[in-house]
């Protein structure tokens, strides 16, 4: 599966009653709840004892995944071109891999 038929075949479970902006602040939201989901398992792992539950943590990201998806649908982009467009930044940032200085002191405009 490409990534964007994931997000043809995510979307058929969009709700259809909302309207684009509910859409795209629905899509906002749940990027916050379910990243929230994930670091909580996260957090119980390194601070509380906890075994790391990959499985349940694979299953947050696919929920992350989804509503990255509905966000691009929002916005009227491929989400294959959504993440190409982050890779380029990245290159463009750090053209030979991650330097620690390049992070610290980016150029104006680097967002």
């Amino acid at each position: 599966m490409t990534i964007n038929e994931y997000q043809t075949l995510a979307m058929t479970t969009l709700n259809p009653e909302l309207d684009r902006k509910d859409v795209l602040i629905n899509s906002v939201m749940g990027l916050c709840g379910e990243s929230g989901e994930a670091i909580d398992l996260v957090k119980k792992w390194l601070a509380q004892g906890h075994e790391l539950d990959k499985e349940h943590l694979a299953k947050e990201l696919g929920d992350i995944a989804w509503y990255l998806a509905e966000a691009a649908t929002a916005l009227d982009l491929p989400l294959e071109a959504v993440l190409q467009a982050n890779i380029d930044k990245l290159k463009k940032r750090y053209p030979n891999g991650f330097e620690t200085e390049k992070s610290l002191a980016r150029l104006q405009g680097d967002i």
